[in-house]
């Protein structure tokens, strides 16, 4: 699959160089950086390359964002047309001092950013904390993370859902877009126990079934 990122920090890159390493073709974009985006691209592999935000778009069957709450406008503006393509948005609206979120229960991250992007087909998931991308595993005490996932495209979904699974993560499905509003806070629990109430990063959420 080919995939372009939009957004190469320690998310985007962390993905797309697993995915790279997964048999995907790649395309990170977005950072202020450029020598630093090259240097992502080149650690990814043979499978991967650096290019603009517009390039990535073109370049994706799946197009992941993966920017700061404050950039998304600034982003989606610069990619350009995403007609027909998935849109897969890991995307949360923190604030910048991680104090909680922009957005309430009412609207999401995820809806807002369709309707920067009408006519994608926008799919949410919030993966774990990077440094957990990061690291050689992504299991837990030997245990896959459970990461949930929403869209209006079922299609779009599935794809989504692969490339959780190439992650080494539990995809779930959580309905339409609008399960974005509950993922988001779930998201923002996480950063709460990491951060502010002394974790730390090697956590997350796992969904169990009787």
């Amino acid at each position: 699959m080919n995939i372009g990122i939009i957004g190469s920090g320690n998310m985007g890159a962390s993905m797309g160089k697993i995915w790279a390493k997964k048999g995907h073709k790649v395309l990170f974009s977005f950072s202020k950086d450029l020598a630093n985006l090259r240097a992502v691209a080149e650690m990814a592999g043979p499978a991967a390359r650096s290019g603009t935000p517009a390039e990535a778009a073109a370049f994706g069957e799946v197009i992941l964002l993966s920017v700061p709450w404050g950039a998304v406008t600034e982003a989606v503006k610069l990619a350009g047309a995403i007609a027909a393509k998935v849109l897969f948005t890991c995307v949360n609206c923190l604030k910048p001092d991680l104090s909680g979120l922009v957005l309430g229960t009412t609207t999401s991250a995820a809806e807002e950013i369709a309707k920067l992007a009408p006519e994608a087909k926008v799919v949410e998931a919030i993966p774990p904390m990077a440094q957990l991308l990061a690291a050689d595993s992504r299991r837990l005490a030997g245990q896959q993370i459970s990461t949930f996932y929403c869209g209006g495209d079922e299609t779009a979904k599935t794809a989504v859902a692969s490339l959780l699974r190439d992650l080494d993560l539990d995809p779930v499905d959580a309905g339409p877009l609008t399960s974005a509003r509950f993922i988001e806070p779930a998201g923002m629990l996480s950063v709460q126990l990491a951060y502010g109430m002394g974790l730390g990063p090697n956590i997350a959420m796992k969904l169990l079934k009787g």
